[in-house]
């Protein structure tokens, strides 16, 4: 047979492959030199800085006043020369355009003198204010290409770092970044504006309960990144990985995730040893990572960090995706963080755990361990509540793509309909709420477990619901909906928006009836409650969120099922939840159109490209594999009956069926891809409804030919090869 070598030799490059020995001294970590060794944190800045530059500094970030520009010269000289101390030739302005990805425009210390030699410079001008081009990034009709200008603003609340490189290092300032007009491109001004308008109406509510003191409330959050790691040999033997980052075809293995023992099972050396270095890498930018395990599937893996504030959280998760993939081909593998690159196994998500609270009054969202005494607690609940209830189609919108459409309601991952799980505990005391008032809290038990040397165990007062895309986890929500590769700063800010705005609602209602007086505020208290729970009680579900069942009952409700992009994304507009962001001043206008813009005409880019790399690979790689192998089968029955041997037809039949209808379906798809529409709007439904249906009949088909033609034929490596060897 004339066989194809390259995945026989991928396979066996993949598993001579050793663990990459890097010498990381472990020890440091709890010594404190290496936690925070490449931040110029507060620390820092404190033994560099005058105390007046540095509690100015210091006031802003933690009180969210305006920064003294005055004090940048001074900044930004001891910025500089700790960067220099430690390697560093360039700085960088990073921010986050619509992209969702990282941009940075590097710019070199070194400027020439009047003696013809050069000398380290960096202003604070330079330091507060950037230009990059602001036509060359997705804009949404914002700036026409020959309006180009556009601004980095520091952004002081995020600590700069650097970036180290194999022949020196890079000063990284975070940054915002705003057009010449003033309109917001990035991911990172919408946030800090959406974590202003949750303080004031925080702020708000606390003063209504007493509250003197009242520290900055910020959002906080820790997001949980899920993603694979596959061989770097067999990675680019699949034009499917590397051009839209998953399988585009691919039979299921003989054995998947049924057994279910990858889940927390024992992390293979190599893996381990890629996660190690992650961590150190992490520690040594600030970034608290906290958990590493095998998910669900085979091939799958989770890293987590401790809570943050929201915005810094922003930031680290967009330097965690950078290392993951970074640190993965150090060690021969490739770190995919698409939500579905494997059909048929768990796709990856990012929880976003979400909670807001400041260091007088702690975490907001902490019921204790009676709270149907806790009513402070309530009324932030009862906000988030009332928020997700009234904005659900927002929320799926935020998380809509054309990747996170292949994981949502895929019976692995939360459903597309937006629901919130609070649990036995909670559902019971806003149970009692609805019916008059709340007058107890189940508690917690101890739970037995029948072996004497084992210790009896404290229970919880309920169970965790792994199917909703809105839970209730013990002092803060989970928004599990958000995809792997999905930055949370969208997600973030239309938490903070639509809590914002229901937390003003709530101050409204609670100044009129209380009229001034403390002594009216738990009668007002449960009345705006008990109203709260009422009408937007029906967003509570704690059953099984993958059944058809719920699926009925949430239509019964009036709750949404926007299980794709197309379906989903026009809802970043909804005329409600735009004028709340408007008025909160989080987006104007203009600029909630020109992200449904961008993330639409993105969709549909997104499936356009899949579609070009489907029929390249089914043309070029497919057909001539299922070609050859019915000339050599041809060749070997042709044989067989000169020796009077009786051969079976039977697989070359199925395979010429399955090419000719694989031509058939090529064809047509061909056909379909100039067929697209004039509108965005349009193109979108037309790549959902007609494109990608059309991709998965070609896909079936060559699914269907990986299971018969000849395994020294087959171009791709298998999901079998993908998945386990490591």
């Amino acid at each position: 047979m004339n066989g194809i070598t390259t995945r026989t030799e991928a396979i066996r490059s993949a598993v001579n492959s050793s663990p990459r020995v890097v010498p990381i001294d472990v020890s440091a970590v709890f010594k404190g030199d290496l936690f925070g060794k490449n931040v110029f944190d507060l620390a820092k800045m404190r033994r560099r800085l005058q105390k007046g530059t540095y509690n100015a500094l210091l006031k802003t970030i933690e009180t969210g006043s305006q920064l003294d520009v005055s004090i940048a010269d001074e900044v930004a000289s001891a910025m500089k020369n700790w960067a220099i101390e430690k390697g560093a030739t360039h700085f960088a302005h990073v921010f986050f355009p619509l992209t969702g990805l990282t941009a940075e425009k590097h710019d070199s210390f070194l400027m020439p003198d009047a003696n013809g030699s050069a000398i380290a410079e960096f202003s604070g001008k330079a330091l507060i204010q950037g230009e990059p081009d602001a036509s060359s990034f997705p804009n949404g009709g914002i700036r026409a290409t020959f309006e180009a200008r556009g601004y980095t603003v520091w952004d002081v609340t995020s600590p700069a770092y650097l970036l180290e490189g194999p022949n020196g290092s890079t000063l990284c300032i975070p940054t915002a970044f705003i057009s010449w007009t003033g309109e917001a491109l990035d991911k990172k001004t919408p946030l800090l504006r959406s974590m202003q308008a949750l303080d004031k109406q925080a702020h708000r509510v606390l003063k209504l309960f007493g509250h003197k003191q009242i520290p900055m409330v910020t959002a906080t959050a820790g997001p949980e990144q899920e993603y694979f790691l596959v061989d770097q040999n067999l990675f680019y033997l699949r034009p499917d990985l590397y051009t839209c980052d998953r399988t585009l075809f691919g039979a299921p293995p003989a054995r998947g995730q049924e057994f279910e023992d990858h889940y927390f099972g024992a992390i293979p050396e190599r893996v381990l040893a890629f996660m190690m270095e992650v961590d150190y890498e992490c520690y040594k930018l600030g970034i608290p990572i906290k958990t590493r395990h095998n998910e669900v599937a085979p091939g799958q893996f989770e890293i987590a960090p401790v809570f943050e504030t929201a915005n810094i959280a922003t930031d680290h998760n967009q330097m965690v995706a950078s290392i993951l993939k970074g640190v993965a081909k150090k060690h021969g593998l490739m770190a995919i963080l698409h939500e579905k690159p494997f059909l048929g196994v768990n796709g990856s998500g990012k929880h976003v755990n979400f909670s807001l609270g400041n260091k007088e009054q702690g975490n907001l969202l902490d019921p204790g361990d009676t709270p149907h005494e806790n009513a402070q607690f309530l009324v932030f609940c009862a906000a988030v509540i009332r928020a997700v209830s009234l904005h659900a189609k927002f929320l799926r919108s935020v998380v809509a793509s054309a990747s996170n459409d292949h994981r949502l309601g895929a019976n692995e991952a939360p459903p597309a309909i937006i629901s919130i799980f609070l649990g036995e505990q909670l559902n019971d005391v806003f149970e009692q709420i609805k019916a008059g008032g709340a007058r107890s809290s189940k508690k917690k038990g101890t739970m037995v477990v029948g072996v004497d040397t084992l210790p009896p165990l404290a229970k919880d007062t309920g169970d965790r619901n792994r199917t909703s895309p809105f839970a209730f986890t013990g002092n803060r929500f989970e928004f599990r909906a958000v995809g792997a590769n999905q930055s949370i700063a969208g997600p973030l800010v239309a938490l903070n928006g639509i809590v914002a705005d229901s937390l003003e609602y709530i101050a409204d209602k609670l100044e009129k009836l209380t009229e001034g007086k403390s002594s009216k505020l738990n009668e007002a208290v449960q009345n705006v409650l008990q109203e709260i729970i009422k009408e937007h009680g029906s967003v509570i579900f704690n059953g099984d969120g993958y059944s058809k069942a719920w699926e009925k009952e949430a239509a019964s409700r009036g709750l949404p099922n926007l299980k794709t992009s197309a379906e989903a994304l026009p809802h970043l507009l909804d005329t409600n939840t735009a004028k709340i962001l408007v008025k909160h001043k989080i987006f104007s206008m203009r600029e909630l159109e020109s992200r449904h813009e961008i993330y639409t005409e993105t969709y549909v880019k997104a499936i356009k490209a899949e579609t070009n790399c489907a029929l390249e690979i089914a043309r070029t790689m497919i057909l001539p594999a299922a070609n050859r192998h019915i000339c050599e089968l041809s060749d070997a029955l042709s044989k067989q009956a000169e020796f009077g041997i009786e051969g079976d037809t039977t697989s070359l039949q199925k395979v010429a069926k399955l090419v000719r209808g694989l031509q058939a379906n090529i064809r047509e798809l061909d056909q379909m891809k100039e067929k697209y529409p004039e509108s965005v709007e349009d193109q979108a439904e037309y790549a959902c409804n007609k494109v990608l249906p059309q991709m998965l009949k070609i896909r079936k088909d060559v699914d269907a030919l990986e299971c018969e033609v000849a395994d020294d034929l087959w171009p791709l490596p298998t999901y079998g090869e993908l998945l386990f060897i490591k």
